[in-house]
């Protein structure tokens, strides 16, 4: 069977897609499909080898930005309907407890993915269209669905359990699932490598920090505690979302402010967060924003770096040993300021960060703390897409 898969993440107004070997990594096209059902601003970027295409204009729905995506793949010069794909890989962001490894999707697999919105509404409908979308227009061709939430399948009970009503919360599938699972797992297995030492030696402390941001704590290659919850709603302050949160405030807010449950949802999920604070939710933005002198910036920035220390002191102290912290994702590959700021005048616990280094851009796994530290810290690009291309190829493998 053939290597080449295409990879899907349909976000709720976005696609990103991915054609590649999963054997070599070879990456064949890869684009973006952005601001789906918006009036304006609908926009399609496609790049294969050295060309890039764009296309701009109203997407209406999912189904039409595939099309666009497929058009364009078309146009330079692959038909994605006799390339000669051998599996389509869906990242799938809430499995529930009914899912934890990749699988292949069957309309019985594809009806859960549906009645599992009730726990991720923003993010599994979209999730579902997408596969549906790709079984009309590729026809044939085994998909394959790779849950968020599969690598922390592994939570203890303790960890995974909320205080609340036992009978209504396992009524309802109250409990954490956690989420980024698919970027968690190969960032530890890639620091493991790095470090020469078999995954199921090594603990680590690993942060996922894009415009969604979470962290976990990984001993012997296995999960036992991770910062988001039910939703990706909890944990770490991230671009627009608040992370951890007294819910005393929500029906405050409701009483007090008359915010109804779709102003709350907007509220949590598009206007809190780091854009809450400061009115911008990219760190490059917030960055000079702080340059400029701009206090509920900084304000902004010392509350994001306030709750990654508290989460990194609670590791420490639950995996005891720790042999490496690891920072991943778009600002945590890229922003050596947040890096600094989050392990700062840990010497004592062990965590001796290498300034230079830090500062220091270079591609692949890196060492950024000192030869000497006890704790390595580590940069380690994370690569969703290869992880769902190798979990959707051995699938295809074995149907």
């Amino acid at each position: 069977m053939s290597d080449l898969v295409l990879v899907l993440n349909c976000g709720s107004s976005s696609i990103k897609y991915q054609l590649l070997h999963a054997d070599s990594a070879q990456v064949r096209a890869s684009g973006l499909v952005e601001k789906i059902g918006e009036a304006h601003g609908g926009r399609v970027v496609h790049e294969c080898g050295d060309r890039k295409l764009v296309h701009e204009g109203p997407i209406a729905d999912h189904r039409a930005g595939l099309r666009q995506a497929f058009e364009m793949f078309r146009e330079t010069g692959i038909d994605l309907t006799t390339a000669g794909i051998g599996a389509v890989g869906h990242r799938v962001v809430h499995g529930g407890e009914v899912f934890w490894r990749p699988t292949l999707i069957t309309d019985e697999v594809l009806d859960t993915i549906r009645d599992l919105s009730r726990l991720a509404p923003l993010h599994n409908p979209a999730n579902a269209v997408g596969i549906e979308s790709t079984s009309e227009l590729l026809p044939g061709i085994p998909e394959v669905a790779v849950f968020d939430t599969a690598f922390f399948h592994t939570l203890p009970e303790a960890a995974r359990t909320y205080a609340l009503d036992a009978k209504l919360a396992a009524a309802h599938g109250v409990r954490r699932y956690g989420f980024h699972g698919t970027s968690h797992q190969y960032v530890s297995e890639k620091a493991a490598e790095f470090l020469g030492r078999p995954a199921g030696e090594v603990n680590q402390i690993i942060f996922h920090l894009g415009n969604g941001a979470s962290a976990s704590a990984v001993r012997g290659g296995v999960a036992v505690d991770t910062t988001m919850g039910m939703t990706p709603l909890e944990g770490l302050v991230m671009g627009t979302r608040p992370g951890d949160l007294d819910p005393g405030i929500m029906p405050h807010l409701m009483h007090a402010a008359g915010l109804d449950l779709p102003a709350v949802e907007q509220l949590l999920n598009r206007d809190s967060g780091i854009k809450g604070l400061s009115g911008v939710n990219d760190f490059r933005e917030l960055q000079q924003l702080i340059d400029n002198g701009d206090a509920q910036a900084k304000l902004a920035f010392d509350v994001y770096i306030h709750r990654l220390r508290r989460y990194l002191g609670a590791y420490l102290v639950e995996l005891g040993t720790v042999d490496a912290i690891v920072f991943t994702a778009g600002v945590g590959e890229n922003s050596p300021t947040v890096r600094a700021a989050a392990v700062a005048d840990l010497q004592n616990l062990g965590i001796q960060l290498d300034p230079t280094r830090n500062e220091t851009r270079t591609p692949g796994v890196r060492r950024i703390s000192t030869d000497s530290s006890p704790v390595a810290v580590l940069v380690v690009p994370t690569n969703e897409e290869l992880a769902i291309a190798r979990a959707a190829h051995e699938v295809a493998l074995s149907a």
